[in-house]
């Protein structure tokens, strides 16, 4: 029983080769399957990681060009409202010296008084200027009565020439009658010779009547012209004692008085050498009724200001007040300092709410041919080079332009020049944005 059931040697060899060979096509197969599933893999994956090689690259090249914001400058509108400081001007003000040397008798006008015209401000006691008009009337007097007798003396010679005249026309007619009769043998001839010789003397008479008359002319004309001295020199003084009043020359409000009752003053505008006498302005007048408003514009838009032009006149007392102004002239010549020009404008003020000396606002409307560009305050660089700007050029690396700056809106600018409207601008520039650095430029909207 045990014999039937051992297996043969021949068999247990079988069963081993069989499972040998068993073995062996598994393995292969197992094989092929690794291989074949190993193509696959590698045919999906080695592109993958050649585009991942390759992102790689583009995202470390990436990381080594920085990205800047950037945006183009806007031009801003031809209509635009300008606000300048301004500073409110007496149209008319003048000092007031005195033009008589005494005491000042009274005053009648004290600071804030509105006066007219003509009114009598204050009086100066100058006996001094008193006595040159007596003495100056007097030498006119005296002048006037050497006049009359210069004319007087005229009027004789004039008399005694004409006697004399009349003498040589008589002496003449004798003398030639008594040579008819000497020739007739009816007189002597002595007779004669003695005719001739009255004829001579009152041919010298007449000659010398001539000659007083001659001199009492030229004595005529010099006593006319120290009449008319005398006369020019009593005007001239009594000019000078009318100087003793003190009067407004024009309408206007008293803003300051210098002296008091007593003051010793001097005739002059501030200068002596005395130091005894005071010779300070004796008031400070202003007109009014109209003033001026003087403003500094830019030179950015003084082409655009025209003379006639209005503006609106503000001040910050008067919140609820405008005021119009009217530009009257300019000083058409820029401040080489300020790079301004000197604008004068006229205001009424007939109420008298505007004061001299007053800050004032003053509101242009401009339109100009040639608006600037407007770009944001964060653009500009300011360094040793100058106001510049960064720009991105077409070949992507940063440029630095100079520019120049005009009105600041707050957090936008004006660049009245250095642009052209089609740069690419760094929006926030930093001191990593050197010249030439090559970057990324990223569009950003513009701003409005």
């Amino acid at each position: 029983m045990d014999s039937q059931h051992r297996p043969s040697p021949d068999s247990e060899q079988q069963k081993t080769s069989k499972k040998q060979k068993r073995g062996i096509g598994g393995i292969g197969w197992a094989v092929l399957g690794v291989v074949f599933f190993g193509s696959l893999l590698a045919i999906g994956i080695l592109p993958r990681l050649g585009q991942k090689s390759e992102l790689q690259a583009a995202v470390k090249e990436a990381s080594t060009v920085p990205s800047v914001n950037v945006m183009t400058p806007r031009r801003a509108t031809g209509a635009t409202k300008v606000e300048l400081p301004g500073s409110v001007v007496a149209l008319n003000q003048t000092t007031i010296y005195a033009r008589s040397t005494g005491y000042l008798r009274r005053w009648y006008a004290d600071i804030g008084d509105r006066v007219r015209a003509g009114q009598l401000l204050a009086e100066i006691d100058s006996p001094d200027t008193d006595q040159q008009v007596l003495q100056a009337k007097a030498e006119l007097v005296q002048a006037q009565a050497n006049v009359s007798q210069a004319r007087a003396n005229l009027a004789k010679g004039v008399s005694d020439l004409k006697q004399a005249r009349a003498n040589l026309l008589i002496a003449r007619q004798s003398w030639e009658r008594w040579q008819v009769l000497v020739k007739q043998g009816a007189v002597a001839q002595q007779d004669a010779d003695t005719k001739y010789a009255t004829y001579q003397a009152n041919l010298a008479n007449v000659e010398a009547a001539q000659n007083t008359v001659n001199s009492d002319s030229a004595n005529i004309n010099a006593a006319q012209a120290n009449a008319y001295a005398s006369q020019a020199n009593f005007q001239r003084n009594t000019v000078l004692q009318s100087y003793k009043k003190v009067t407004a020359p024009f309408a206007g409000v008293i803003t300051a008085r210098n002296v008091n009752t007593g003051v010793l003053i001097s005739a002059g505008n501030g200068n002596t050498s005395n130091s005894n006498t005071s010779n300070s302005s004796l008031y400070t007048i202003a007109a009014y009724d109209n003033l001026k408003v003087n403003v500094s514009v830019p030179q950015s838009l003084s082409q655009s200001l025209q003379t006639g032009q209005t503006a609106q006149i503000t001040v910050r007392e008067l919140p609820q007040r405008v005021f119009t102004g009217k530009v009257v002239r300019t000083s058409n010549a820029i401040d080489p300092t300020t790079r301004t020009l000197l604008t004068q404008l006229e205001v009424r003020n007939s109420d008298a709410t505007l004061r001299p000396g007053m800050y004032a606002n003053v509101r242009f409307a401009i339109n100009r041919a040639n608006p600037p560009f407007v770009v944001p305050d964060s653009v500009l660089v300011v360094n040793a080079g100058g106001t510049q700007v960064a720009t991105v050029t077409k070949d992507h690396t940063v440029h630095y332009q100079k520019v120049a700056v005009g009105r600041d809106y707050g957090t936008e600018v004006e660049i009245t020049s250095g642009l052209t409207g089609n740069e690419s601008l760094i929006a926030t520039p930093t001191v990593d944005e050197t010249e030439g650095l090559r970057v990324q430029p990223v569009a950003q909207s513009r701003r409005k």
